[in-house]
């Protein structure tokens, strides 16, 4: 079986590695019952995919997704943690009685919002350091979301582009390579983010403040600054950093798109967003260089 599995690898990589791989598998599955041998058989099936496709932790694809992992994640969570509180506030701020508004909920409705629940419950199960169970969770919701929104998309006003940004947000979070998973640091920062994301726009959807939110600006604001944080701590220049908020913006865009009601005008500013933080950024460490 190793023999077989040993040839998904690269060439290069193959005839570097292949011997030490086929007798580290022989000698470690040798007492092991078919179960576990099924399961390590395709865990080093996975880890010859990844290196072929430049995933592993020690390419730059792999550090890459490493570090956008935790924040495609987040930024799932605050937008699935925005579309529960605005139905929240308007239950509650609905005068007819509660159980009368959730009895009159249609099905596509009350799904939506349980797939929006397992991506914050899974998101925040992640981020606290029980990665696994909690990507997997949050996996679940987002697959659901794709689906559930593809088959019902008439009925929403973000069209096609909530299925899409739930794909790439289950692409980017299981691109992470596993010995990169659930990185102490960067899932404090991802937690942090999400905080900051939500909690503002919940207070103002209240009604607390004379100012609103309704263009889905703050997430995304919220986001592109911390990658710019995390580049300055860094001292790097800034493109990896505002890169990987990039690829995890997707749930925030589809987030901004749906306030708007299919307005492409949130997912331009976004871009030109990210891309005015990228040259800040940029040349505030040049700045910090030559001084």
């Amino acid at each position: 079986m190793s023999d077989v599995l040993v040839r998904l690898y690269p060439a290069a990589y193959r005839a570097a590695y292949g011997q030490e791989i086929i007798d580290v598998h022989r000698e470690m599955t040798a007492d092991m019952p078919g179960p576990a041998r099924l399961r390590a058989g395709a865990d080093l099936a996975a880890h010859a995919l990844r290196v072929r496709l430049g995933l592993d932790s020690a390419s730059p694809a792999g550090r890459f997704f490493a570090l956008a992992a935790p924040f495609a994640l987040a930024a799932g969570a605050v937008a699935s943690g925005l579309h529960l509180t605005r139905w929240y506030a308007g239950l509650v701020l609905s005068p007819a009685p509660v159980w009368v508004q959730l009895s009159a909920m249609d099905g596509a409705r009350s799904l939506y919002m349980l797939l929006s629940l397992l991506v914050c419950v899974g998101a925040v199960t992640a981020l606290t350091g029980r990665w696994g169970p909690g990507v997997g969770v949050a996996v679940c919701g987002l697959l659901g979301t794709a689906v559930q929104r593809a088959a019902d998309a008439r009925l929403y006003d973000d069209g096609a582009i909530a299925p899409v940004a739930a794909l790439l947000t289950v692409a980017v979070v299981l691109a992470c390579p596993p010995d990169r998973r659930g990185d102490r640091r960067l899932s404090a920062a991802a937690g942090a983010m999400t905080a900051a994301g939500w909690f503002p726009v919940v207070v103002v959807n209240t009604g607390a403040f004379g100012v609103t939110t309704d263009y889905g600006a703050w997430p995304m604001l919220v986001l592109a600054f911390t990658g710019a944080v995390l580049a300055l701590r860094a001292r790097s220049s800034g493109l990896r950093e505002i890169g990987a908020m990039a690829v995890a913006s997707p749930p925030l865009v589809a987030y901004s798109y749906a306030i708007v009601r299919g307005d492409l005008q949130p997912v331009l500013g976004a871009l030109l967003l990210l891309s005015v933080v990228a040259a800040l950024t940029a040349f505030f460490q040049a700045v910090r260089r030559r001084s």
